[in-house]
């Protein structure tokens, strides 16, 4: 009886200290030499199976839409389409409704969620956004520390599908910058059926797996999810952790729902100025909220829902078709429209069952939040500019006021958000709104406060000053000039 008891005092040491490891170290044995001595075996396998689970690190699946408005959900209150297969990742788990995106365009975005630092840091971050047909030798460095790269230190298996849009081969690319597997597309869109960016007659398709380019006929929606439910069941099968980013096409142009193989062999142009309804938005839109409920459902068949963290965002604020309300402006604006974004993140026994956060968050936030959540350390020699979200989702920490800045380089846009209090500045106009308060930015109070508009038109331009400049030479431009959409008086082509 002294021996057993000594045995499994010895094992309980060895747990506690960390020098043992939890797993398989009770045997059936063991218990019942336990509970011979007096000793609850049952308490003791449940310490176990807590320090086990304790132990575990989280997959990660990062779901991005792109150009997704923020009332585009039907859990942010779109009204004339549904997406249930979404918002099944609210009624599990917590929704933001102060979350940002870095840039009122793609490209910029993903330079920071992908350094968890503000895109104009580098190069590429000043695209806005770069050009799928641009021969400029610009892209996301290789040497720079990511996301995905700093998981993989961990221990974590990583892939990316869908849209990567940092650069282009030989010297940039997802599998250069710490993803393991990459399928999907480089360039920043694709006709959803013949997977070019250019016209039906062009060649320009661009759909690789790695680094080596393949053609596979299908809806690019259906397709991306296909492959990330492949990739899952592969992950769970491997027992591995994992970091998967999903980059959907959807819902941006051109517009082609399931069934509009016609409209594609029609369009000359992807921006599609003369295509597109809110009934075609809608099924963009539903088929890709299908596409998230098929994987949710392959991360429950294999057992790993518990495990599993599930992010859905978008990259920016919504286009032509998307509900922006209860926000002024759209993609490429730095009023609200134009950056505030959906947010929904479910961790089964860490984030609460339809829990509603007012954290301001924004894209870059992410990479500290799951370094955290994964057990992964950021680089020193690159110090993250985002904050870990972590103390808002699994403590529900009271909101904590932040300060955060844009740039845009046409029409000179540039704001600040400190607390409550916004500054914008639009060509030679500037204003202070309470975007709480108003949400629509129209109640400008700079005369009214003008202590606190100066104090935060300093601020901007002290932060400013520790980014690069802009560059002349990068893209940047509004969604659409005067001549192609009739609300956009003034934005005259040069």
């Amino acid at each position: 009886m002294y021996h057993a008891r000594a045995a499994l005092d010895g094992v309980a040491r060895g747990i506690a200290s960390g020098t043992l490891k939890p797993s398989n170290l009770i045997t059936r044995r063991q218990a019942l030499a336990a509970g011979a001595a007096g000793i609850d075996a049952a308490a003791l396998f449940m310490s176990v199976q807590a320090a086990d689970a304790a132990e575990m690190k989280p997959n990660i699946v990062f779901i991005m839409a792109d150009d997704l408005g923020y009332a585009d959900l039907s859990c942010y209150g779109r009204r004339d389409y549904a997406t249930p297969q979404i918002d099944r990742i609210a009624a599990e788990g917590m929704k933001f409704l102060q979350a940002y995106a870095n840039s009122a365009v793609c490209s910029a975005t993903r330079t920071a969620l992908i350094t968890g630092r503000y895109q104009y840091r580098l190069p590429i971050g000043l695209e806005e956004p770069f050009p799928s047909a641009s021969t400029r030798h610009v892209g996301l460095p290789p040497e720079h520390p990511t996301l995905p790269s700093l998981l993989r230190k961990a221990g974590y298996g990583t892939t990316l599908i869908g849209k990567w849009h940092l650069g282009k081969l030989p010297d940039f690319g997802p599998i250069q910058s710490g993803y393991d597997h990459f399928w999907g597309f480089r360039v920043g869109g694709l006709d959803y059926y013949t997977h070019k960016y250019g016209s039906p007659d062009s060649d320009t398709e661009d759909l690789w797996d790695d680094d080596a380019k393949i053609h596979e006929a299908g809806y690019l929606t259906d397709l991306l999810g296909n492959r990330a439910v492949s990739v899952i069941g592969d992950y769970a099968k491997a027992k591995r952790p994992f970091f998967l980013s999903l980059h959907f096409n959807a819902p941006h142009w051109p517009w082609e729902a399931p069934g509009d193989q016609a409209e594609s062999r029609r369009l000359k142009e992807l921006q599609d100025y003369d295509g597109g309804s809110l009934k075609t938005y809608a099924g963009m839109v539903t088929a890709m909220d299908a596409q998230v409920g098929r994987i949710l459902k392959t991360i429950e068949t294999a057992g790993i829902a518990n495990n599993t963290i599930v992010i859905f965002t978008s990259d920016n604020g919504g286009e032509r078709f998307s509900d922006t309300w209860p926000f002024t402006g759209k993609k490429t604006d730095l009023l609200e429209g134009g950056l505030r974004i959906p947010a929904l993140i479910r961790w089964p026994g860490h984030v609460r069952q339809r829990s509603v956060t007012q954290q301001v968050a924004i894209s870059m936030d992410w990479m500290p939040t799951l370094l955290e959540a994964g057990g992964a350390n950021p680089d020193p020699a690159y110090p993250l500019d985002g904050m870990s979200l972590i103390p808002a989702l699994v403590r529900n920490a009271t909101p904590v006021s932040r300060k955060l800045y844009w740039r845009y380089k046409y029409n000179s846009q540039r704001a600040l958000r400190d607390g409550d209090m916004k500054w914008l500045k639009v060509g030679a106009n500037t204003f202070l709104f309470n975007v709480v308060a108003d949400p629509l930015e129209r109640a400008n109070l700079k005369e009214r406060q003008p202590e606190k508009f100066k104090r935060l038109a300093a601020d901007y331009e002290n932060w400013n000053a520790t980014m690069l400049p802009e560059d002349p030479a990068a893209s940047s431009g509004p969604f659409g000039y005067a001549d192609q959409v009739a609300d956009h008086p003034g934005m005259n082509r040069k």
